[in-house]
């Protein structure tokens, strides 16, 4: 029996093949699925860009701030502090960033025996960024096997490059090799292949796979961000947020998604838009006092698909907080969220 779930990636063993390559994924009917929204407890507030894992029947959930914040939970309900990844910023990011305080949107994963987190460092609105890696044997910081080691950079950019190098994601394809996706404004998305010995990109494998470019839609907004792809059933689904996210209750961050019959796209939308031409279903955007919610993350449990994302609490001046649903699906296979059909 397998020790660990694998939430930051695509969790369930994959045992249909790819299909071929299409601009329209084969439809057909499909279980409709109801999903369901958690009221959460404890250290839930000052949550941004989470991602979530458990261990030995342990949640965690990693998200942007100082030294790369920790909350645990033994049931997603109730939350309490565990610790900061780092004791003290990575050397390296000081060549991003002098002044660097945040460490921005961890992505956690295991693949290789260990526990990969994929982290960003940059300053806000430039391409001055790079995406780092640490690993660690174990999530429990009450183990003697419990170390992250830091091992530098994994992708940089500088202005003129086509992408910006932050909100990684780790997505596992159908043999178990990991991929990363990353991406924030410029031009969109992009998918390049790891090589799971050491977790940087694959020597044997260079191509760097453009997924979804807002930028080149009718409306010219490059306000496309934080991807995040899993699988289910035949059809991988890639989730990226819309418009801005870090104003409080002014925040105007969405969700929308696309998919695919092939991890490397293309990604279409509900309406067959391609996500490289700005396509992208919407599926979650502000309810009720939670404004701007985004930047999610999806592990899969006993076949439900739960994502956690952040939220503006408009009742408490805006402070982001930690928001965790289950996904419902509909008949025509697309997720569909609790929080929506609430006032």
């Amino acid at each position: 029996m397998m020790r660990y779930l694998l939430l930051g990636v695509t969790a369930v063993f994959l045992l249909t093949a790819c299909q071929e390559n299409s601009t329209e994924p084969e439809t057909g009917d499909f279980e409709e699925v109801t999903g369901s929204l958690i009221e959460l407890e404890g250290q839930i507030q000052q949550i941004h860009d989470p991602v979530m894992a458990v261990e030995d029947g342990t949640y965690y959930v990693f998200s942007t701030g100082r030294r790369i914040p920790v909350i645990c939970s033994p049931n997603k309900i109730t939350w309490e502090s565990c610790g900061r990844v780092f004791e003290r910023n990575p050397a390296w990011t000081r060549d991003i960033n002098q002044n660097l305080a945040d460490i921005w949107a961890p992505d956690i994963s295991y693949f290789n025996d260990r526990w990969h987190l994929y982290y960003a460092a940059s300053n806000f609105g430039t391409q001055n960024s790079a995406i780092g890696l640490a690993t660690n044997a174990t999530l429990d910081p009450e183990s003697p096997d419990f170390e992250w080691v830091d091992q530098g950079i994994v992708l940089r950019s500088q202005p003129g490059d086509p992408w910006n190098a932050i909100d990684p994601n780790l997505v596992l394809d159908e043999a178990g090799e990991p991929w990363l996706v990353w991406g924030s404004f410029w031009q969109g998305l992009y998918l390049r292949k790891i090589d799971p010995a050491t977790g940087m990109f694959a020597a044997d494998d260079e191509i760097t796979h453009h997924l979804a470019d807002r930028s080149a839609g009718q409306d010219n907004n490059p306000a496309i961000e934080a991807p995040f792809i899993v699988r289910r059933g035949d059809f991988w689904f890639l989730f990226a947020s819309f418009d801005q996210c870090c104003q409080g209750a002014n925040s105007t961050y969405n969700v929308r998604v696309g998919r695919s019959n092939s991890l490397t796209g293309p990604y279409v939308d509900r309406d067959g838009v391609p996500m490289t031409e700005g396509g992208g279903t919407l599926i979650l955007s502000e309810y009720g006092q939670w404004k701007g919610p985004g930047h999610n993350g999806i592990y899969v449990e006993d076949g439900v698909y739960w994502i956690v994302y952040h939220a503006y609490d408009a009742n408490q001046i805006g402070i982001p907080k930690l928001r965790i649903e289950s996904l419902g699906w509909d008949a025509e296979g697309w997720p569909v969220l609790a929080s929506q059909t609430q006032e």
